[in-house]
């Protein structure tokens, strides 16, 4: 295919494309992130992930001017919408109730992975069009229903607006490594709780104090100094709470095993213990992603210039009462204040989390439906839906969790 001078080339694997091509062009972006990284899509690719037998068949595609890469999506190959957190069930529903097939659709977004960022990787916002529009037309000639953009950067957002897609908006839930009154970097977890308004504050140390008492405490490692006995125990945390909830874990052992022998540097592993000292017990754990290593002077590996934490997978072999907002949260919290991190991205969902500080975001996936009938009924849907969001969040900043006289701004 060709596209305004640019050689279009379909991949059918991310092995097809040099991870020097695709994280060079990832670091130029105004939103990269580790999870658009070479090394994890490859990795849920091969480990058995992400694969057709699993419902993702990846369709890489790419615009080159010669031996130079301009622009790169990662697409995939839908024959359900699992995994994907922005949801299309009813969607799905209404083309089946009327004889029309949804799947297989187009997926542009890392894997079970619902963190904002660069999804479009390109040189220019040339590029980034001309990309946008070879993706569709791409779409058009497989005959498929849709194609959909999760979780976009704003660049990603405008590039799609002007070709006339629909945007979808929904909430997450970030903290702020920044004291309201001020802006400055809180300078220990204590500072961090003093912004709050009291009667946050005195729930945050009552569940801290509940897993203290219960004889819990905490040890981390990060990159390379998580052990392979530290990996097995967290895959069999995260392996059992998916099943307690009814479901396989979408991710294997092997993904797992890859993130730790090609990018060890974006993982920081917390582990609960009963006891102390070589009579401790691991009881639970939480698996948290980073921008970039937390060493001094470490370089941000991703071509980020703040640092950012991202809560992504936690499991429990026992209960404690309040474990999971200890690991999730005050753990993840107290080691960003600790390490200079600037924002702490709890994932999906969870209004609960404004009550530890994490404040509502909104988010921006981006929607193409060929059908035109179609497209127009989900057009008018999503302006319902966009309004109620946008109420919810207005809601939402009625109920600060900081003290009055600091006030918090609510992010657009």
């Amino acid at each position: 295919m060709v596209e305004d001078d640019y050689v279009i080339r379909v991949l059918k694997s991310p092995q097809d494309i040099t991870a020097l091509e695709w994280d060079a062009l990832l670091a130029t972006q105004p939103h990269p992130s580790p999870f658009m990284r070479h090394a994890y899509l490859a990795a849920m690719h091969a480990s058995g992930s992400a694969t057709t037998k699993t419902g993702w068949t990846p369709r890489f595609l790419t615009l080159w001017r010669g031996k130079a890469l301009h622009a790169a999506c990662a697409l995939y190959l839908k024959t359900h919408s699992y995994g994907e957190y922005v949801f299309d069930w009813a969607w799905a529903d209404a083309y089946q109730r009327h004889g029309i097939a949804y799947y297989p659709k187009a997926l542009i977004a890392p894997p079970f992975t619902p963190v904002p960022g660069s999804r479009l990787l390109a040189r220019d916002a040339a590029a980034r069009a001309a990309l946008v529009r070879a993706v569709v037309a791409w779409c058009s000639e497989e005959e498929l229903s849709s194609l959909h953009l999760l979780f976009v950067g704003d660049e990603d957002a405008a590039a799609c607006a002007d070709a006339g897609f629909m945007m979808r908006h929904n909430v997450q839930f970030h903290w702020e490594n920044a004291a309201p009154a001020t802006g400055a970097p809180f300078a220990d977890f204590d500072s961090f709780l003093a912004s709050l308004a009291q009667e946050k504050r005195k729930k945050i140390r009552q569940e801290r104090r509940k897993v203290s008492d219960a004889g819990v405490r905490f040890r981390w490692s990060e990159g390379h100094a998580i052990s392979q006995e530290d990996w097995n125990f967290f895959y069999s945390c995260y392996e059992r709470t998916y099943y307690e909830h009814g479901n396989a874990p979408y991710l294997t052992r092997d993904f797992f095993q890859r993130m730790a022998d090609t990018m060890p540097e974006n993982w920081l592993l917390f582990i609960a213990e009963r006891g102390s000292g070589k009579a401790a017990t691991p009881i639970a754990c939480s698996l948290i992603a980073l921008s970039s290593s937390s060493g001094p002077g470490a370089p941000d590996c991703n071509g980020q210039t703040e640092r950012v934490a991202y809560g992504r997978y936690w499991g429990a072999l026992e209960r404690v009462d309040c474990l999971h907002f200890e690991a999730c949260y005050y753990q993840p919290l107290e080691w960003c204040i600790a390490n200079g991190y600037t924002r702490f991205e709890g994932g999906a969902q969870g209004e609960h989390k404004m009550a530890r500080a994490l404040m509502p975001v909104r988010t921006t996936s981006a929607h193409w439906l060929a059908h035109p009938a179609f497209a127009d009924a989900v057009e008018r849907f999503l302006e319902r839906e966009g309004q109620g969001i946008a109420q919810y969040m207005d809601d939402l900043a009625q109920r600060t969790p900081f003290r009055q006289e600091a006030g918090a701004p609510i992010p657009e």
